[in-house]
């Protein structure tokens, strides 16, 4: 299949979502040369095009349709979005599940939700520019590769307020880790440190885009909480003296 026109949108929509050829190429498990050849002959197989074009969450007729505007992309919410979003568990509940790229009827299948109401919520969800919602119950999500929630917003401040419910395990199964290292380093140590934790970031958030083709009982959930600050318990706190509080 060879129609320029098509690669061209289909390229304004990797740039859109911040998706690079490496992205692709782990996606669909093939190199990234792979990739740059296709784009830059813009011909490959109808099969491949469309794997191409779920990639970043658009139909063929859509494709041919229509271009994308990067500023419909969200890379967070406003504070009133996420309010509305703290206000209603349900709501919460179908707003994760989507990002966490789950159908309306793996939502239903997984939680105590009914279809009616699952599609309800969703409708909510693209009324707040989350996602749109498509023919045959699809969705089609409105947010960048880096999207996150808002610093210490309401979304954050609620996972924090659950922060002994995360932390009252053991953390010794499979695929689970926790350590706790406290040092004294240079602010430019710390500063390299953060980088290092965004990029682990996001090399998680492009291994869910990548499996996010896998049947869902092969994708469980896991969280993964990242974090540095400067901090002593409360305890060590107390026995601190002034001179020595920094």
């Amino acid at each position: 299949m060879a129609f320029p026109t098509l690669f061209d949108a289909l390229k304004l929509h990797l740039k859109a979502r911040s998706l690079t050829y490496a992205d692709v190429a782990q996606r669909l498990a093939v190199s990234e040369a792979t990739v740059k050849r296709i784009f830059s002959t813009r011909d490959c197989s109808m099969a491949r095009f469309a794997e191409l074009c779920d990639v970043v969450q658009v139909d063929i007729a859509e494709l041919a349709r229509s271009t994308p505007r990067a500023s419909r992309l969200l890379n967070q919410l406003s504070w009133q979005q996420e309010e509305v979003l703290t206000r209603d568990d349900r709501l919460f509940l179908v707003a994760v599940c989507a990002l966490n790229q789950m159908m309306p009827a793996d939502m239903v299948a997984a939680y105590r939700i009914e279809m009616p109401e699952c599609i309800s919520l969703l409708m909510q969800l693209e009324r707040l520019g989350i996602l749109e919602l498509h023919p045959n119950n699809r969705i089609r999500l409105n947010v960048t590769r880096t999207f996150a929630w808002l610093p210490n917003g309401p979304i954050m401040r609620r996972v924090a307020a659950m922060a002994d419910d995360y932390f009252d395990h053991r953390f010794d199964g499979v695929g689970e880790f926790m350590r706790i290292i406290n040092v004294r380093v240079s602010d430019a140590a710390a500063l390299a440190m953060v980088a290092r934790m965004e990029q682990l970031a996001r090399e998680y958030s492009e291994q869910h885009a990548a499996d996010a083709t896998l049947p869902l009982d092969e994708r469980p959930v896991l969280s993964v909480c990242l974090a540095v600050r400067h901090w002593r318990p409360a305890f060590f706190r107390k026995l601190l003296r002034e001179s020595a509080e920094n």
